[in-house]
């Protein structure tokens, strides 16, 4: 299984001078992979970030960041929601990033109650932005993964089945799915059966413990994760995603309001230590790790 890591666990945004920083760090680590948030236009040198991360021989991922400006629910909003997106398969074309992954539809923390035909014709319209975005994507070799979130970052995609109600209507190859194991954690009544119904729509798999901190120091169903993967034939990445209290921005979107780790460097060490012992030929049977 490729191991890898976002850019958030230490800081925000990713620019090309933090990049040369972590992309060495997180190779000499023994990470497999970087995962890289595009927050921004121009945010870093996408050649200089291709060159270092061929030099150290790491994969890359790309997550995008949807927030104010770029929901593509919106009226007013979409077609520059279109345009970010657009410009983020771009940059994974460049980095050579097979997926671009995140919640391709609202900017996180919207919630709104909707009725089921205000549902309905919201599904309809995003598919057909999403269609469009997946002819663009495929063109340029990249896929797209829609990530449901938790209830408290949005109300539109929260469990598997809601987004492959989605995935179903886009109808396009290059269109498929991002889980994370945090939200995962929250909406799903069995993260494990949730992966399975997944299936071969699964495009990238991010992970957090239960509380967004260091994998394997919770209560999540680690092991049962690690089963289902191996049941549905996953091949792609397993990236821990997480967050920097020290990032404002950042924490405040995420409800980050203590640290979850001694420190970023900590907390990276710890879970790739417990990912590598998860996903090897004999797996942990004891789902937790014990930090002094």
């Amino acid at each position: 299984m490729r191991i890898g890591i976002s850019t958030w666990v230490w800081t925000s945004p990713a620019t090309t001078a933090v990049l040369e920083r972590l992309i060495p760090h997180i190779a000499a680590m023994g990470y497999d992979a970087v995962e890289i948030p595009v927050e921004g236009e121009d945010q870093f040198d996408v050649d200089r970030v291709r060159d270092l991360i061929e030099a150290h021989g790491l994969a890359v991922y790309v997550c995008a960041v949807i927030g104010p400006g770029r929901d593509l629910l919106l009226p007013d909003e979409y077609e520059n929601g279109m345009a970010y997106l657009r410009m983020c398969i771009d940059v994974a074309r460049r980095l050579g990033a097979p997926t671009v992954a995140g919640p391709l539809y609202s900017a996180v923390g919207r919630c709104w109650q909707a009725t089921p035909a205000e549902r309905a014709n919201d599904v309809e319209r995003l598919a057909g932005r999403l269609r469009v975005l997946g002819d663009y994507a495929a063109e340029r070799g990249v896929a797209l993964g829609l990530e449901p979130l938790n209830r408290f970052e949005t109300s539109f995609l929260n469990t598997v089945q809601q987004a492959l109600e989605l995935v179903n209507r886009i109808d396009h190859p290059a269109v498929g799915l991002s889980l994370d194991l945090f939200h995962m954690g929250i909406e799903e009544k069995s993260p494990a059966d949730a992966l399975r119904t997944a299936g071969h729509y699964l495009k990238n798999v991010q992970v957090a413990e239960n509380d967004r901190g260091t994998p394997g120091t919770g209560h999540l169903p680690w092991t049962d994760v690690a089963r289902a993967l191996e049941d549905i034939g996953y091949t792609g990445p397993v990236i821990i995603e997480t967050f920097s209290n020290t990032v404002e921005a950042i924490a405040r979107a995420a409800a980050i309001w203590r640290p979850l780790a001694p420190d970023s460097d900590t907390l990276a060490k710890d879970g790739l230590r417990f990912l590598r012992g998860l996903f090897a030929e004999e797996p942990l049977l004891d789902q937790t790790i014990r930090i002094p």
